[in-house]
Parts: structure tokens; sequence; C-alpha cells
């Protein structure tokens, strides 16, 4: 049995402007200790079905279709009082650009006991500073003692984001959303996340739902890679086949735009997708990539494609084709 499976999503937001279509049947699975990555443009829905887990979404965001499941029971299911020991006892979740989740006028000290005791609310004050002190030198935060009086602005970007995961530890999950927590670092210290995850990973058997919009990135850890566009999965499989094989032409042409370190412009150009991406308004009736492809054919636009297994999962009625 999977841990966690997202089971043919549909999420729409009701607006002033009529119904957003975010997510169109989205799909994937992990298991138990397995980072899975999500790629994709902006817009294109990683964020709304990672939220969607835990049951994040706003008041006008309504779930269409689908379902999830948490160890075979669906998440919808769960009542108020089972989902608020679900969210963090079970699956937790880092936002991007930590500095906007901390409110500025908690200590790190009392946002790490607020935390904890939400969850274990039997442990003494003095067992609740302990265990603050050992989550923040386990996610590598210099002097955690001395840091635990310390506010939100006392604190650099890449501090911030791991105080947020050991926050997102607290209460041992099994399952780690992190939403683009490298974004707004620099190189060095995205490394050093990437590093933490890793090590964690490994040491708790924490299975990790990595959502990104950096291929190269999520290439070096992921177990297996999902694609999104339009609100739905264009391609999912093993990192290794997504990318030495790419079945989708979506997925060929965010692995053309990537940069080489040391290649210069003028012995390769840098390949673009043209267009813009879909309106979720009003999306497209066939492939929401047909408008950008440059194989696209009558059928494509007619109807979306169904989802084939050749090697790995793709909607594609020309897979693995080169234009």
């Amino acid at each position: 049995m999977n841990l966690l499976e997202i089971d043919n999503l549909h999420v729409d937001f009701a607006t002033a402007a009529g119904t957003l279509h975010a997510v169109r049947g989205a799909s994937l699975e992990m298991g138990e200790g397995e980072i899975v990555g999500i790629v994709g443009e902006s817009g294109s829905g990683k964020s709304v079905t990672a939220s969607s887990v835990l049951r994040l979404l706003p008041a006008n965001g309504i779930y269409a279709a689908g379902d999830i499941r948490y160890r075979g029971r669906s998440v919808f299911s769960l009542s108020p009082t089972e989902l608020r020991e679900f969210r963090g006892a079970e699956v937790s979740m880092i936002f991007q650009e930590p500095g906007r989740s901390f409110d500025p006028i908690y200590s790190v000290g009392r946002a790490m006991a607020e935390t904890i005791t939400a969850h274990k609310p039997n442990l003494s004050e003095q067992e609740v500073h302990r265990r603050s002190v050992e989550l923040l030198d386990e996610v590598n935060v210099p002097y955690p003692e001395q840091r635990m009086v310390n506010f939100p602005h006392q604190f650099s970007g890449g501090l911030l984001q791991r105080i947020m995961i050991a926050l997102a530890l607290a209460s041992d999950p099994k399952v780690l959303i992190a939403d683009e927590p490298t974004t707004a670092l620099d190189v060095t210290i995205q490394a050093g996340i990437m590093d933490l995850l890793l090590r964690l990973r490994k040491e708790r058997n924490l299975a990790i739902l990595f959502i990104t919009h950096n291929l190269a990135l999520i290439s070096k850890i992921a177990d297996r890679i999902v694609v999104m566009y339009g609100g739905m999965v264009l391609e999912s499989g093993l990192t290794r086949d997504v990318l030495h094989a790419p079945r989708h032409p979506y997925t060929r042409a965010l692995l053309n735009s990537i940069l080489s370190f040391g290649r210069h412009y003028t012995a390769d150009q840098l390949q673009i997708i043209p267009g813009t991406v879909p309106n979720p308004y009003a999306p497209e009736p066939g492939c929401p990539f047909a408008p950008r492809c440059p194989l696209v054919h009558h059928a494509c636009t007619s109807a979306i494609p169904p989802v084939v297994e050749d090697g790995h999962r793709h909607r594609c009625i020309l897979p693995g084709v080169k234009e």
C-alpha cells in the first residue's frame, strides 16, 4: 500500500470572474521514505495539489472530484478533530518564503513551544524547551539554546527555512511537503537545505513531496518526478526515466530550457518555450500544452489525451517524438 495517493483530483476556485480550474485530474502516489518532485511553470497547479493533501484551501476552494488517501483512508472523510491531529502529526508542510510564515512578535522559542504543545500537551515546560533545542540542533541552527530568544527578523532567510523545517518536524510526521523551500535563497544556501532534507529522509525515513519549478534542482534528489502543466499531470515516472527518455514535449521543453554551468551563449543558444500558460478560467478542450507544442496534431486539440504507460506515465499521442 502506498503511503499517500492523490487520485484524479480536481480543484476549482469560485471567483468574481467565474470558476477557476486550478487542478484537473491530478494523480500521484508516494511510498515511505520516498522523495517525489512536482515540477512545472508557475500556475500549473503544483501548490494547490500539495495544499489539498492537508485541506488547506481558502474558503472559495472547491474539491470538485477525486480523492486523496493517506494509508488507504480518504483525508476528505476526516472529522475536524481528526484533521487537526492529521496535520503535523502525519503530514506537515513548509512554505516558500519562510519570512512570511512567522509571527514577528513571537520569538523562535515561543513558536517552537506552541507547535510542540499543540500535539503533545502533556509535556512539561522543561521538556518542551529541551525538545525545541534538539530540533533546532537537528536542522543545524548554530547555538540553538541561545537563539531560542531571538525573533524572526534576527535570522537570515536560510536559517529561517531551517527553523521552519524544525517546526514541521516537531510532531514527527511521516510526510513532509516542501513547497519551493529554496525560493529566494542563494545557490550555496539552497545546497545546504537540499543536503538537510536528504539527511532527514535517511535518518527519519521521511517521505518528501517537493514542489519546484526548477527541474535541475529536483533531479538531483527525487526518486520520482511528476510534471504538471495547466492543472494536469502530463508525465510522471522514475527520475532517470523522465530525464533520459521524456515522453511528453512539455517535459523535453523544460529540459531544453535548463542552463548548463560553463555553457557560453554563442556556442549553444538557450531554448525558450514560446507562448503563454493556458487560461485557467477557460482551459483548452484538449491537451493544455497544445497551443505551445511544436508537434501539435489535430487530435491534440479535440480531446485530452488519455494516460498511457509505456515505461512511465504520460499524456501524449506522439510520445517520444522529437520536433
